[in-house]
C-alpha cells in the first residue's frame, strides 16, 4: 500500500494518495485483481462496469461487481447506460452500498455498447451528457466523474465532453487517448489529453500505452496529468503498481502473487471457478510463450487449487523460470 502522507489530488473531498490506478477493465478488474493491484499499490480502486438495467432488474452481476473491502478504499463504482434518468435511478441504488465515488463510463468501444447510445456512443450525444451529469450531482451525495476516448474519428469532441463535465458537476475526468474506432491499437495520443488537462480545473487522469514505469513519469511530464491509469500493462505485471518494471520481478515476487492472486480467485469464486477464471492471469504471469507446449497445456488444464499451487511451485523451480 502507498505510504504517502500528502495526497496528490482530491476528487472533490476524496484525497487520493499516489499517481498510478489500475483501469477499470471488464473480465479483468474484480475484486481478486483489483484488490491484489490496490495491496501492490494502485492509488484507488474501480470496478469492473455495471450496465445500469443490471442493476435495476436486482440481478446478482451487481452485487458480485460490487463488492469491496475497506482496504481497497477510495472505491469507484464504474456504471453504464444510455439514459440519464435510468443512470440516476441505478446510481441511487448503488449509492446505499457507501461507494466513495461513481463513475459514467462513456469511453467503453464495444459495438454491442457503443452503437446502442452508451460508452463511447454517449459521447456522440453532450446534451444528454450535460442533463445527465446535472441529475447526477443535484441528487448524490458522493463525487460524480466520468471516463472517456477521444471520441469517434468521425467526431473527436473529447474537449467539449470535458468542459460539459467540468460545467455541470463532475469532479473528475479520465480520457484514454484512442478513438472509438481505435480500440486499442496504434498509439494513444498523449497531446489530447494534455489539451483536457490544460482546459480544466477538475483533475484529470491520463490513460494509454503505460507498459513501464518509465512511461508513468513520461505521460505525467508530457500531459500534466494528476494521476496515470494502467489498464493491459498490468495484466501481466501488476508490480507496475509499485513501481516495478516486469523484468525485475524475482521468482520470489512472483510466487508470492501467484499464490495471493489464486487464494483471492478461490475466497471469491469457490474452488473450481477460482482456479479457471485465474489462468488467464496465469498465462501472463509465467510468461508462457517462454514455456514448452507440454508445459502450457498442464498450467491451462483443469485441476483443484491445491494441485495448481505444486504445479506453479514445481514449474518455478525448473531451470526456464530462474533465468
Amino acid at each position: 500500500m502507498n505510504e504517502i502522507k500528502t495526497p496528490n489530488f482530491h476528487i472533490r473531498d476524496v484525497p487520493i494518495y499516489g499517481d498510478t490506478i489500475l483501469a477499470p477493465m471488464d473480465g479483468y478488474s474484480d475484486w481478486p485483481f483489483r484488490s491484489l493491484c490496490r495491496e501492490l499499490g494502485s492509488a484507488m480502486s474501480y470496478t469492473e462496469f455495471i450496465k445500469v438495467e443490471k442493476i435495476l432488474s436486482r440481478s446478482k452481476q451487481p452485487a458480485k461487481r460490487m463488492y469491496f473491502t475497506e482496504i481497497e478504499r477510495p472505491i469507484t463504482f464504474q456504471i453504464y447506460g444510455d439514459s440519464p434518468s435510468m443512470i440516476l435511478k441505478a446510481a441511487l441504488q448503488i449509492q446505499e452500498f457507501n461507494p466513495d465515488v461513481i463513475d459514467i463510463n462513456m469511453g467503453c468501444p464495444a459495438s454491442t455498447i457503443a452503437e446502442r447510445g452508451a460508452g463511447v456512443g454517449m459521447m456522440l450525444t453532450p446534451i444528454k451528457i450535460a442533463r445527465m451529469f446535472r441529475k447526477l450531482v443535484k441528487n448524490l451525495r458522493v463525487p460524480v466523474t466520468g471516463k472517456i476516448r477521444l471520441g469517434w474519428e468521425r467526431n473527436k469532441n473529447y474537449k467539449l465532453i470535458a468542459r460539459i463535465v467540468e460545467e455541470e458537476g463532475g469532479s473528475l475526468i479520465a480520457i484514454h487517448g484512442r478513438t472509438k474506432e481505435q480500440r486499442y491499437a496504434g498509439n494513444a495520443d498523449w497531446d489530447a489529453i494534455a489539451e483536457v488537462k490544460s482546459l480544466v480545473k477538475i483533475p484529470v487522469i491520463g490513460s494509454g500505452d503505460i507498459r513501464k514505469v518509465a512511461d508513468i513519469t513520461r505521460m505525467k511530464q508530457h500531459t500534466n496529468c494528476d494521476a496515470v491509469m494502467v489498464g493491459r500493462g498490468a495484466i501481466p505485471n501488476p508490480w507496475i503498481f509499485s513501481h516495478i518494471d516486469r523484468e525485475q520481478v524475482t521468482v520470489e515476487m512472483m510466487k508470492k502473487v501467484v499464490r495471493s492472486h489464486l487464494a483471492k480467485c478461490v475466497e471469491f469464486y469457490g474452488d473450481e471457478d477460482g482456479q479457471r477464471l485465474f489462468r488467464k492471469y496465469v498465462v501472463q504471469y509465467v510468461m508462457m510463450k517462454d514455456l514448452t507446449r507440454d508445459a502450457r497445456k498442464e498450467i491451462l488444464k483443469d485441476r483443484p487449487s491445491s494441485e495448481f499451487l505444486e504445479l506453479i511451485e514445481k514449474l518455478y523451480a525448473s531451470p526456464i523460470m530462474q533465468t
